[in-house]
């Protein structure tokens, strides 16, 4: 909310279904997925976010919000749900638990490099042929000697836009007026 804030833009907290009336668009923040995915089917969030995403309602994912929107979930609860919104691959926690978590610079666009912080982030397996991806992160495996290889970090497909990455805990608004962007458009 203070990204948006700071560039001038409204937002408010959605807790209800009701909440969702009157809105641009829809941010699924970062955090806990499971625990997301479960406080969304008890509020009945859940299928009126799906019946919005499936409306062409522009929707950013962050993190977790990214595993939300994914096709498909490796190492999630067998009880866990996604939207399938994104046709994409993640691995919950694929970059490593808390303590792998990191900061990098990412090549985005043409300007300068946009950065990333990533905390114990979902790792992008594959991406289908009608997702473009924004940016890459190079990164090494699960361990210092394994060779250097790069990942998507920011997808988009259509009306959704989604990071593996906190794009909000940096100064650098680029992802956001990405996502104003695309809610200006539709």
């Amino acid at each position: 909310m203070a990204a948006l804030s700071e560039l001038g833009v409204k937002s408010q907290l959605v807790k209800r279904p009701g909440d969702l009336t009157e809105l641009d668009g829809l941010i699924l923040p970062g955090g806990e997925s499971t625990t997301l995915s479960m406080l969304l089917e008890s509020t009945g969030l859940f299928s009126a976010v799906a019946d919005l995403l499936g409306d062409g309602f522009p929707v950013l994912g962050t993190c977790a919000g990214l595993v939300l929107l994914a096709h498909q979930v490796l190492d999630g609860r067998p009880d866990q749900h996604s939207f399938d919104a994104v046709d994409v691959v993640v691995r919950r926690n694929g970059f490593g638990r808390q303590v792998a978590s990191f900061e990098t610079d990412l090549a985005f666009g043409e300007g300068p490099p946009l950065p990333a912080v990533f905390i114990r982030a979902p790792y992008v397996v594959s991406v289908g042929p009608s997702v473009d991806v924004l940016a890459q992160v190079r990164h090494r495996g699960n361990g210092t000697e394994d060779p250097v290889m790069e990942s998507p970090a920011l997808v988009r497909q259509d009306n959704v836009l989604a990071a593996c990455f906190h794009p909000e805990l940096t100064r650098d608004r680029r992802v956001h007026r990405l996502f104003i962007d695309m809610c200006t458009a539709a």
